[in-house]
């Protein structure tokens, strides 16, 4: 079993979640080459094949070319997976290359199940395993469901050339405004999830916050709900965090969460659910109602 794996580079340097692939080939057992566009100063600390085309001449992103790069790599290699980042780059590079291919696609797995890949569906309520059919088969990946892992080694290259032209330019990357506090510095977090049951329930997280010293954070569902502004969603669509505490308060875990905060240095759950995803992360949970609980430790704290 072989995976061809699709790195990304920005501004000419690799992206750190690349090595993620590497820990999601490792759990398939598949033996791995990995397709790049970019420089010979940005190859990834790995021992195997590197099909490296010039990002000088084919650009950090160009979709028309950069999928029939994939594709002369797959050509060469023949594989059984192609892999992707679901990132910006991967779940739109991806698709076209199925297409190209006339290949299977899984978009945004999550874990590997019993010849197939499980990914969530219904608005990440549930999770569904696609057992698709045919090679190779083009998946992408939710960052951080798999571990990154670094194989070492330095890696054996071999120059990736196409023809012809795209038909888009890339003009470059503008960064985000963020809005708010950057919870990026914070070193104590307490984010608010779909448990806290309505908006008028936030101060009663805001007030541990601020007993605790820390920043109010929330879920994708709090933020989509209009309760609080998007600078506050930590996630993968939000902000990355690492503080040395976290407090999820009524925060399930949905995978996409778990991304942007299982780096930091102490978790704390409260989830009424003693099974909720969460508690496989934290370092303690408190299984009780989020609005009974809280109010009680505040006070607690406050004396």
């Amino acid at each position: 079993m072989k995976a061809l794996l699709v790195g990304e580079c920005r501004d000419g340097k690799l992206l750190e979640y690349s090595y993620e692939l590497f820990g999601f080939a490792s759990q398939l057992g598949a033996e791995t080459a990995m397709v790049l566009v970019g420089n010979e100063t940005a190859l990834p600390s790995y021992g195997g094949t590197v099909y490296l085309a010039d990002a000088g001449k084919y650009g950090e992103y160009n979709p028309d070319l950069h999928k029939r790069l994939v594709q002369a790599a797959v050509e060469r290699e023949k594989p059984d997976y192609v892999v992707f980042l679901h990132t910006s780059y991967g779940w739109d590079l991806a698709p076209r290359v199925a297409a190209l291919l006339k290949a299977p696609q899984v978009s945004e797995v999550v874990a590997l199940a019993e010849g197939g890949f499980e990914r969530p569906c219904c608005s990440q309520k549930m999770r569904q395993v696609v057992k698709p059919v045919g090679a190779p088969v083009v998946l992408t990946l939710q960052g951080g469901a798999f571990p990154a892992l670094v194989p070492g080694g330095t890696p054996q290259q071999q120059a990736l050339d196409v023809d012809g032209e795209g038909r888009t330019e890339f003009l470059g990357y503008e960064a985000a405004v963020r809005k708010g506090v950057d919870l990026t510095r914070a070193e104590i977090i307490v984010s608010a999830g779909r448990g806290v049951g309505k908006k008028e329930n936030l101060p009663v997280i805001a007030e541990l916050a601020k007993v605790l010293g820390g920043e109010v954070g929330a879920s994708r569902p709090i933020v989509d709900s209009g309760w609080m502004e998007a600078g506050a969603q930590v996630g993968v669509t939000g902000q990355t965090v690492s503080p040395k505490l976290y407090v999820a308060c009524g925060i399930s875990g949905a995978i996409q969460h778990l991304a942007g905060m299982k780096k930091s240095g102490f978790i704390v759950a409260i989830n009424k659910d003693k099974d909720a995803p969460i508690g496989e992360v934290a370092d303690v949970l408190v299984v009780a109602d989020v609005m009974q609980f809280v109010p009680a430790l505040t006070a607690k704290l406050a004396k």
